[in-house]
């Protein structure tokens, strides 16, 4: 039996004993086999060294510790490896210790590990933050691998106090435990990690992305088609990739980008390679996760334009009510004093159906909190499901359509444009044309995994000018068509247009001088 099969046997007997419930509790999910050799394989291993130091944080029952050690039994110039496992669930460390001393009992390099069950954050503060008291030469390590603790933190919790440079808000431990991990690399030292998706774009994870990624390079992501089989034995719904990131400031031309199925097929593997700058862009350091040539020509079409909707005074918002929680207030019928409560439902086809006879679609309130006013907007859903056609479905609300209302609300699971002013109803057309387009939902599906439509990634996209939003509204009108083809043709046109102006301008300077 080699290594890793022996982890993998005495792992799986530790899942059958211990509920779900209870690994949840402290974010353990395990890493299949098939996962741990392509992270393992991931690893450049430097020439000519006869000793490598490897760091596994959150080492579980060492699957990924181990799957990396099988891989190094074959380097002729290795002669020990110092592996430090830092994992602090009692529950899980006697069986960490023994595959360890299986592992090197069977090894055919010299192994040396420790297991520090210490808080793998907090034992580490005064050192990141360069406190008083920090080792002046702590250990660096040559590789770090990990599958990380899932958790959710409060903003108030110890793990955030000690990495204030990577944390807005309420974090999560799995990005904290990246951060730390390049923290702990030597210069060229290599990371892989398999965390979730969510890191790669919006405000929430910034601060992590510009400090991570202007301390590393990443060289390679990998990601799972099906979001329900990546860990093994478990059911985790969640939107998981693997990357590859060398601690270094040099930045490479490409990103090598791979996708497989989920975590079981991996010879089924498609490769990318796309432009650095690309893949990671703008001052925000988001990542696009593209894996073909047309999502690199689809990011470099949109991406020409340098507004946001905020940068022309327009902003999606999140619905301004929470139903669940003003059950008092909501109505099933029109009464005096009740205004519209317009839900996903309502947005059909590109327009807004209002009533449609579902309960609560209204709402009888004073409250400002839960009251806009009755203007033109774009509605578009915040929820859809992985399955369906398109990410963005939006729709057109016209004021003139309600006239008896001065006030109208929103429910929060849908999202809403409005501007600083009134937006005309050629605007609202406009915007609708943008993200009714196959190019748009394109953009953010590239930008976000998720099946949510977050605004501040809404409002983070490239948009052209207002006039010319305008414009394209005014020829929707006339088309009298709210298809997607429809808006693909109009945006098409636009690109073209604007392409042939651009040319034109180059060619007159060229011919001036």
């Amino acid at each position: 039996m080699n290594l890793l099969d022996f982890a993998i046997q005495t792992t799986n007997q530790y899942i059958d004993q211990i509920p779900k419930s209870q690994r949840k509790k402290y974010g353990q999910f395990f890493t299949s086999k098939e996962t741990a050799i392509f992270m393992a394989d991931l690893f450049d291993v430097p020439a000519g060294k006869t000793t490598l130091h490897i760091l596994d944080p959150g080492a579980g029952s060492g699957i990924l510790s181990i799957a990396l050690l099988e891989r190094l039994q074959g380097i002729p110039q290795l002669k020990s490896v110092h592996l430090v496992c830092y994992e602090n669930d009692s529950k899980i460390v006697e069986l960490l210790k023994t595959n360890l001393d299986w592992v090197c009992q069977n090894s055919t390099i010299q192994i040396n590990y420790e297991i520090r069950e210490d808080n793998y954050i907090l034992s580490q503060i005064l050192d990141y933050n360069g406190m008083i008291g920090a080792n002046p030469s702590p250990l660096k390590y040559d590789m770090v691998v990990s599958n990380p603790p899932y958790m959710k933190m409060t903003k108030g919790s110890p793990e955030a106090k000690a990495m204030p440079d990577v944390c807005y808000g309420a974090p999560n431990l799995y990005f904290l435990f990246a951060a730390m991990g390049l923290f702990n690399l030597i210069h060229n030292g290599e990371l892989v990690y398999i965390i979730p998706r969510s890191w790669t774009s919006g405000a929430y994870f910034k601060r992590f992305r510009q400090k991570f990624l202007s301390e590393g390079t990443l060289q390679h992501i990998h990601l799972f088609v099906s979001r329900d089989k990546v860990f093994d034995k478990e059911s985790v719904l969640q939107e998981t990739i693997i990357i590859k990131v060398r601690k270094s400031t040099q930045k490479l031309s490409k990103v090598v980008i791979t996708t497989t199925q989920s975590n079981n097929d991996f010879s089924n593997i498609t490769t990318f390679e796309a432009p650095y700058t690309t893949v990671i862009s703008g001052e925000d350091c988001y990542v696009y996760l593209v894996t073909s040539e047309q999502e690199v020509k689809t990011l470099e079409q949109l991406n020409q334009w340098g507004d946001t909707l905020p940068s022309i005074g327009l902003r999606m918002k999140t619905g301004l009510t929470v139903d669940f929680r003003n059950k008092d207030v909501l109505r099933d019928v029109a009464e005096d004093s009740a205004v519209p409560l317009f839900y996903s439902q309502h947005i059909q086809a590109g327009k807004i159906l209002f009533p449609i006879g579902k309960e609560h679609e209204y709402i009888a309130t004073e409250q400002a909190g839960l009251l806009q006013p009755n203007a033109n907007y774009l509605f578009v859903k915040r929820f859809t499901a992985k399955e369906e056609h398109r990410r963005l479905q939006c729709g057109v609300y016209l004021a003139r359509k309600y006239p008896e209302y001065a006030n109208i609300s929103t429910q929060n699971k849908i999202n809403f444009i409005s501007g600083l002013q009134d937006l005309s109803e050629c605007i609202v057309y406009g915007l609708y044309v943008l993200f009714n387009s196959t190019l748009y939902d394109c953009y953010y599906r590239i930008l976000n995994g998720s099946t949510q439509v977050n605004s501040t990634e809404i409002n983070s996209m490239p948009v052209p000018p207002l006039a010319s939003i305008e414009s394209m509204g005014k020829e929707l009108i006339s088309a009298q068509d709210m298809s997607e083809e429809c808006c693909d043709q109009i945006l098409r046109g636009f690109i073209y247009e604007q392409s042939r102006g651009s040319k034109s301008d180059t060619e007159r300077v060229a011919s001036a001088s």
